[in-house]
């Protein structure tokens, strides 16, 4: 069964993988740099100044500790446990593997960068819970976590099933994170 699903996914990643477009090519490159995204977790951090004042910083530290569980869980304990290859690393279809920015450590299950986004996304999502915007800064933060984890398919380090287990790793995470949060009262997370 394994067997068969890691086949589909081989299959699935081929696929979109091979999909890529030369004019994409450096749009995906800096999509997947981390560095890339610090204007955004400025305007991230100065939303929160804004809508939460004093409590802001309180969101930041669930902010940071959700990544860093994320993070951690995924690289620190899943990576070196199941030891899957990623895609440009497996010898029987990296021929077939469209990569360009270099190929990372050497196994990919789960994704980091999935579950990094996701983490972010959800927990801001469930701080935001009471917020007029909240519906716009769901579809936003989403779509970023989503395209964030697809430049890793585009890019040739992750399969499919990297990607769906880490933003499932990530926005779990993010859950407990909140729900810890909450149970300790702390505004914003813990609302009358």
């Amino acid at each position: 069964m394994l067997e068969f699903l890691a086949q589909i996914d081989k299959a699935i990643f081929l696929f979109l993988n091979g999909l890529h477009q030369d004019w994409l090519d450096s749009s995906m490159a800096f999509i997947t740099a981390t560095p890339s995204w610090i204007p955004f977790y400025l305007l991230i951090a100065a939303f929160l100044f804004w809508k939460f004042q004093k409590y802001a910083l309180v969101v930041l530290v669930a902010v940071a500790l959700s990544i860093a569980a994320a993070d951690q869980f995924t690289s620190t304990l899943m990576k070196p446990t199941f030891q899957r290859l990623r895609p440009c690393y497996d010898q029987s279809i990296q021929h077939q593997v469209y990569h360009y920015v270099g190929c990372g450590g050497q196994y990919g299950f789960a994704s980091s960068h999935a579950a990094n986004s996701f983490a972010l996304a959800t927990l801001l999502w469930l701080v935001g819970r009471h917020l007029p915007e909240r519906k716009k800064i769901g579809l936003i933060l989403f779509l970023w976590a989503s395209l964030v984890s697809y430049s890793r398919i585009y890019v040739g380090v992750h399969y499919v099933g990297d990607i769906l287990v880490g933003a499932l790793v990530g926005a779990m995470l993010a859950y407990l994170v909140f729900h810890l949060f909450k149970k300790l009262k702390i505004k914003p997370f813990h609302h009358h």
